[in-house]
């Protein structure tokens, strides 16, 4: 099931996305024309939050629903699916080996390599969706940057979660592109003001759900700038893998349903290309990124011009 939130007709709903079809099943029209009822919510947050109850209603929907209960996907704007997350997106740096030495100022791996998680945050003010427009700031950022993540979304209310039971309050996946201002980002230390400037999280296109993803930790990883393979790799390479982090998150923060989990970003860093000594595929106005996961699809974004 691959649920997204889009704009139809100036309204903003949520749906369920037949990607071989290209097209969408707009989920509160077709309860009320199925069913003759109206429980379903018009958002994300409050479809998550409803839990087992609408996600089975919704596979009901999908079984029952006729071709004229549908919608071309050509004629919607897909938006973030969480366009408005109610909590800052929980964001993991150096998750994959080879992009911590790509980063790395001395090569050595034992002191590079985290011992624990590092976790940082994007506010919601940072999220947009499939094929928006992301700020350069060319006034103020000198070294900005793209990195595609695979991105968790939690399905439930949960605290000190085990690793054993992770998955258990995972509804999904989706992709989550963490734009970086570079510059900004080792000037000041902490990363809130590198990573968190409006529109530095691309987000969708939709959410998978996690039966149709099954293990999320074999998954092909990649980002093309310009039609230019950059990134290439698989989920599996992450050192802290799911289980892991929601672990580690849930000890001291409770987690909720609607919020996500961004688990780092393999080598191919614009940063990481060096040419005598300086970094020459950072992102410049037009660029068009192009961001894609196995299972789950393609998340496309512009750099301002």
């Amino acid at each position: 099931m691959k649920l997204a939130t889009y704009e139809y007709k100036g309204n903003v709903q949520i749906g369920i996305v037949d990607e071989a079809q290209a097209r969408i099943l707009p989920l509160y029209k077709a309860e009320q024309a199925l069913k003759g009822t109206s429980s379903l919510p018009l958002d994300m947050q409050g479809f998550l939050e409803m839990g087992d109850t609408a996600h089975s209603l919704a596979t009901e929907l999908v079984v029952q629903a006729t071709a004229d209960l549908y919608v071309p996907l050509t004629d919607v704007k897909l938006l973030a699916p969480i366009p408005r997350p109610r909590k800052n997106i929980f964001c993991i740096g150096k998750n994959y080996v080879e992009h911590v030495m790509e980063l790395s100022a001395d090569k050595d791996l034992g002191s590079a390599i985290p011992k624990y998680p590092m976790v940082f945050s994007k506010p919601p003010t940072a999220v947009v969706g499939p094929n928006a427009e992301v700020k350069n700031y060319k006034e103020f950022v000198t070294k900005l940057d793209y990195e595609v993540e695979l991105a968790v979304i939690i399905g439930k209310t949960g605290k000190n979660i085990s690793k054993a039971q992770a998955y258990d309050y995972v509804f999904g996946y989706t992709i989550m592109n963490d734009v970086s201002a570079r510059d900004w980002q080792k000037n000041h230390g902490q990363w809130l003001l590198g990573k968190g400037p409006d529109t530095f999280a691309p987000l969708g296109p939709w959410i998978v759900d996690k039966a149709e993803i099954g293990n999320p930790h074999d998954l092909k990883i990649s980002t093309k700038i310009n039609g230019e393979l950059r990134q290439n790799a698989n989920t599996g390479l992450m050192i802290f893998d799911i289980p892991t982090l929601i672990e580690t998150i849930s000890t001291l923060i409770t987690l909720e349903a609607g919020d996500i989990i961004a688990t780092g970003t393999p080598a191919g860093v614009g940063l990481g290309f060096l040419s005598d000594g300086k970094p020459h595929k950072l992102l410049q106005p037009g660029d068009e990124m192009v961001l894609e996961i196995e299972k789950i699809g393609k998340l496309v974004n512009y750099i301002e011009k």
